[in-house]
């Protein structure tokens, strides 16, 4: 298949690339290597490369392609501020109420980072129907005192988190070293390329009402290394409700 590579270009991001090449290299089967790939995704992967280069000896051929994804992808940088002001007063780069715009754009996968939730949140009805669509990985961080201390209905807590926006993960925070973690990082990432990172919280004030300030980043290799930091820190900062 002649258009294997641009194809597969098209499908990976660098740090699947990336993983995909370096398992090979160390001598994994290719089904192995797969698995850093979105289950939805692993077949017409495999297909492309198998087309790429096929049979015993094929991975370096596999790898040169997938290496040349992995550069591909490190694209330069272009930064956007990102404003809420009361009145929509600001005068330069988009308002934060267009993130469910860039949330509903997803084709592969958000991460997000956020203190807490509350049901007036734009991103609390993008978010799920997101989650929804066959192909989109969703990845929730969220702090587990704010969010269950609340009793309000507006704030719902982690395991209503988890249950509205189910079958994402929603990692919580837990106790480490005799207390526990306070999660205050707010970012969302999108495609393992755009990264949006804010002072705002999700709920209605900070999307229309309050002066907050963010900045949407497209860098894949800044997005991949936040998402990575915080999936390193699973199990340890956080635990999945």
């Amino acid at each position: 298949m002649s258009d294997a590579p641009h194809r597969l270009g098209r499908l990976l991001t660098g740090t699947e690339a990336k993983d995909i090449a370096d398992r090979l290299a160390d001598g994994d089967t290719l089904t192995t290597a797969l698995k850093v790939v979105a289950v939805g995704q692993r077949a017409e992967v495999r297909r492309l490369l198998e087309a790429v280069g096929g049979g015993p000896g094929a991975a370096p051929q596999q790898i040169l392609v997938l290496r040349a994804i992995e550069g591909a992808r490190a694209l330069p940088t272009t930064l956007s501020p990102l404003w809420t002001m009361p009145g929509h007063l600001a005068q330069s780069g988009p308002l934060t109420t267009s993130v469910t715009r860039l949330v509903d754009s997803a084709r592969h996968t958000i991460t997000c980072s956020t203190f807490n939730f509350q049901r007036s949140s734009a991103l609390w009805t993008s978010l799920r129907t997101v989650t929804q669509r066959d192909g989109v990985a969703v990845r929730v961080y969220m702090d587990t005192r704010a969010a269950n201390s609340s009793g309000q209905h507006w704030s719902p807590s982690t395991t209503e988190v988890a249950a509205h926006l189910a079958p994402a993960e929603v990692w919580r925070t837990k106790e480490f070293d005799g207390g526990y973690v306070r999660n205050h990082a707010k970012f969302l990432a999108i495609d393992h390329h755009l990264l949006l990172v804010t002072s705002a919280n999700f709920s209605w004030s900070a999307e229309n009402n309050n002066v907050e300030f963010g900045v949407l980043i497209d860098n894949p290799n800044l997005t991949e290394a936040v998402e990575r930091e915080l999936a390193e820190a699973e199990g340890v900062l956080y635990e999945r409700v």
